[in-house]
Order: structure tokens, then C-alpha cells, then sequence
């Protein structure tokens, strides 16, 4: 069984609430209850979430030599945090960036992803489908090595 970390950043506690003709009216916990169920033959998933930069750091650096892989949706952080974008580049798990809105089609400064350069890959404006789709991704062999 592949191990894979989910790690959300701030405000993603309040998917469902939160301006939900962007972000859809589902919380990412029942969202999450949905993934786990999908994959639970063949991958282990885990989740964890905060609003506190460097405890998205920490996280990162926990999971990321003992995990399969990790999707980071480290939400506006992506934008502003080149502390979470070096400690990406300094471990050893795959990670792929996720964004559940196209941040190509919102404000300016939502236009510069500055984790593009350490993840693998991204996902952007396909919703909570992403991380689903990020799921695959990482559970394919060829794309683990």
C-alpha cells in the first residue's frame, strides 16, 4: 500500500463556507471521508491542515521522507512563501501542488505560484477533483521513482 500525504493550507478549514461559488459548498472532511473510501484498497491517505505557515512547513518535513508522495494545497502561501517552497525542494517524497480554483482566471497576485519550481507538477481549477486526480497521479508507479 502507497502512503499519501494531504496537506491544506490556510482557509481550507473553511471549504464549504467559504465563498463557495469558487471553492464549491463541500468541506474538504467530507470530501476527504469520499477519497479515502475510493482508494482504501490500495493507499493509505492522511490529512492535515493549517492555517500557521510554519506548521505547514514542519508537516512537510515529517511526512516528506517517510510518505509515497504528498499533494500541498498550501493555499494562499503558494503565492508569498518561499520558506514552504525550500523546504519542498529539501525532501525526498513527490510532491504535487493543488489548487481547487484557476488561479490563472482570479486576481494578479494569484498569478505567481511560487511552488511550480519545487513540485513535481500542479493541478489548478479542476475543484476538489484535483486532489483526486493528483491521488492517481502519485499512486502510479513511474511517477513515484
Amino acid at each position: 500500500m502507497k502512503k499519501i500525504g494531504i496537506i491544506n493550507g490556510p482557509n481550507l478549514n473553511l471549504l464549504g463556507k467559504r465563498e463557495p461559488e469558487i471553492y464549491g459548498d463541500k468541506s474538504f472532511e467530507d470530501y476527504f471521508k469520499e477519497l479515502k473510501s475510493q482508494f482504501k484498497d490500495t493507499t493509505v491517505v492522511h490529512y492535515f491542515q493549517s492555517n500557521i505557515e510554519g506548521e505547514l512547513i514542519n508537516k512537510i518535513q515529517e511526512w516528506g521522507f517517510e510518505m509515497d508522495g504528498i499533494l500541498l494545497n498550501a493555499g494562499g502561501y503558494s503565492h508569498t512563501s518561499v520558506a514552504i517552497a525550500d523546504a519542498v525542494k529539501s525532501i525526498k517524497s513527490p510532491v504535487l501542488g493543488i489548487h481547487i480554483s484557476n488561479i490563472y482566471n482570479r486576481e494578479t497576485a494569484r498569478h505567481h505560484d511560487l511552488l511550480l519550481g519545487a513540485c513535481k507538477g500542479n493541478i489548478s481549477g479542476l475543484g476538489l477533483e484535483g486532489y483526486k486526480l493528483g491521488l492517481l497521479y502519485l499512486l502510479d508507479k513511474e511517477n513515484i521513482l
